[in-house]
C-alpha cells in the first residue's frame, strides 16, 4: 500500500470534489490518506459551506466528503 497526501489549494468547487473524490479512491483501495487544506483551501473547512453544489460531470463534494469524515481520513487545516 501507499501514503497519498492531497493537497487542497484553492476555492474551487471542482477542484475540491476531485480532490475529494480521488481520496475516497485511494481510501478505499487501502491505501493510507491525508487531506491538507492550504491557502483559500481552508474555506472547505466551514461546516456552512454547500458540499452539494454539482460539478460539471454532475457529481459533488457531497458524494466524497461523507465517506472520508466517517472513515475518519485525516484532514488538517
Amino acid at each position: 500500500m501507499a501514503d497519498f497526501l492531497f493537497v487542497l489549494s484553492h476555492d474551487d468547487n471542482e477542484k475540491a470534489t476531485r480532490c475529494f473524490q480521488f481520496a475516497k479512491i485511494a481510501h478505499a483501495k487501502g491505501h493510507d490518506v491525508t487531506i491538507f487544506m492550504i491557502d483559500a483551501g481552508v474555506l472547505w473547512a466551514n461546516k456552512e459551506r454547500d458540499f452539494t453544489r454539482k460539478t460539471g460531470t454532475g457529481d459533488c463534494a457531497n458524494d466524497y466528503f461523507p465517506y472520508l469524515v466517517e472513515n475518519e481520513v485525516p484532514i488538517g487545516v
